[in-house]
C-alpha cells in the first residue's frame, strides 16, 4: 500500500499491489465503513464535512478486482486554506510543523497538516476496507473498541473470546461529556483504543524482524496521533511473575490446542498463536486546540500562537475504524505472504 496526496490537496488517495484476484468487494460496505471514520459527524468531531467517496481509477474490472494494481482517490471537496496562512512562519506544539519545515524547507505544505493530517488516514481506510472484507470471507473477524478517552473507561475485551463487533466501537455517554468538557475549556482529549482479530491460523508471521507485532507496530504508528502500542497485558507484565504470565496450555474439546489464559496477545515470537491477537494503542489529545499557545517565528523570535480552523477535540472515536483498517491489511499480507 502506498499514500499520496496532502490534506488541502484536490484529492488524496492509495494504491495496493498484490490484492487477490476475482474478488468482489461490497461498496455499500465499504462506504459505511469509510463513513465511521468520515469527519463532521458530531460535536466531539471537527466541523469539517467530507463525504470521503472512493472513486476507484484501476484494479476492479465489472466490480471485481483483476490482480491489477488498485488505485484508489478521494476527492477534498470541504478545504479551508485561509484557515492556515499564519501557520506559515510559527509551527504549532506537538505537530509535525517544525521538524518538516526545517526538513523540507518553506515549501511545505502546512495547510491541514498536509501529509501529516489525520486526513491521509481516509486512503488507509480503503486499502483496510477492502482488507477486511476479504479476511471476513475466511472467517477472520477484526474488531475495535474504545476503552478509554481521559478519564472514563470501559471494560476490555475478554482475552479469551473477545465480542467482535464491540458495544464498544463507539464513545458513551460518559465519555461524550469529557470530550465535550475538554471542548468548551478550549482544550482537547485523548485515550486508548483496543483491536482484537479471531480466527487466524498458528503460525502467521516471521521471527524477529518479520514478527507479526513487529509488522502492526510499523503501520499503527503510521497514524497520526498513536503514540504507544502493547500487546497482550502490554507493560502490565513488568510486574507479574512468570507463573502468572505464562499461558498454559490444554486441548479443548474439538481437539484443538489452546491456552487458558492469553498475556500473550495471541503472538509468540512473532508468530500467531491462534489465540485472539489483542492490543491496544495510545492516542494522544489532539494538538490543535482553541487556547493561545507559546511558540517560535522561523523567521525569528518568539510569540503566542492561537490556532484557527476546524479540529476534533477528540480524534479517538474516529480513529477506531482505522486501526481495524490497519490491522486488517497487516493480517492479510501475512496470510498471503504464507500461501506463497
Amino acid at each position: 500500500m502506498t499514500i499520496f496526496g496532502q490534506s488541502h490537496a484536490p484529492e488524496i488517495g492509495m494504491t495496493l499491489e498484490n490484492f487477490p484476484k476475482n474478488f468482489a468487494p461490497d461498496m455499500e460496505c465499504l462506504q459505511a465503513f469509510m463513513k465511521r471514520r468520515a469527519p463532521g459527524q458530531g460535536a466531539h468531531t471537527t466541523a469539517r464535512k467530507e463525504p470521503d467517496i472512493p472513486i476507484f481509477e484501476s484494479g476492479l474490472t465489472q466490480g471485481r478486482t483483476d490482480g491489477e494494481m488498485i488505485r484508489a482517490i478521494i476527492r477534498n471537496t470541504n478545504t479551508i486554506s485561509k484557515d492556515y496562512g499564519n501557520l506559515q512562519d510559527m509551527p504549532r506544539p506537538s505537530h509535525a510543523d517544525y521538524p518538516a519545515r526545517i526538513k523540507y524547507g518553506a515549501d511545505f505544505d502546512i495547510r491541514g497538516g498536509g501529509q501529516f493530517s489525520g486526513r491521509m488516514t481516509a486512503p488507509m481506510c480503503i486499502a483496510g476496507g477492502l482488507c477486511l472484507q476479504y479476511l471476513e470471507s475466511l472467517g477472520i473477524q477484526v474488531g475495535a473498541q474504545i476503552v478509554r478517552i481521559g478519564s472514563v473507561e470501559n471494560p476490555k475485551f475478554d482475552p479469551i473470546s473477545p465480542k467482535i463487533p464491540s458495544e464498544y466501537a463507539q464513545p458513551t455517554e460518559k465519555m461524550l461529556e469529557e470530550i465535550a468538557d475538554a471542548k468548551a475549556q478550549c482544550d482537547s482529549v485523548g485515550g486508548i483504543i483496543e483491536c482484537a482479530v479471531t480466527g487466524l491460523p498458528v503460525g502467521l508471521g516471521e521471527p524477529m524482524f518479520g514478527g507479526l507485532e513487529n509488522r502492526l507496530a510499523q503501520i499503527l504508528f503510521g497514524i497520526p496521533a498513536v503514540k504507544g502500542v502493547e500487546f497482550g497485558s502490554g507493560f502490565a507484565c513488568a510486574e507479574m511473575r512468570a507463573s502468572e504470565h505464562n499461558d498454559q496450555y490444554y486441548v479443548n474439546s474439538n481437539g484443538e490446542v489452546r491456552t487458558r489464559t492469553n498475556h500473550a496477545g495471541g503472538i509468540l515470537g512473532g508468530l500467531s498463536t491462534a489465540m485472539p491477537l489483542l492490543f491496544r494503542v495510545a492516542i494522544k489529545p489532539t494538538p490543535s486546540i482553541a487556547r493561545a499557545q507559546e511558540s517560535i517565528y522561523f523567521s525569528g523570535g518568539s510569540g503566542i500562537l492561537e490556532i484557527k480552523g476546524r479540529h476534533d477535540p477528540c480524534i479517538v472515536p474516529r480513529a477506531v475504524p482505522v486501526v481495524e483498517a490497519a490491522t486488517a491489511i497487516v493480517i492479510l499480507d501475512a496470510i498471503l505472504e504464507a500461501r506463497s
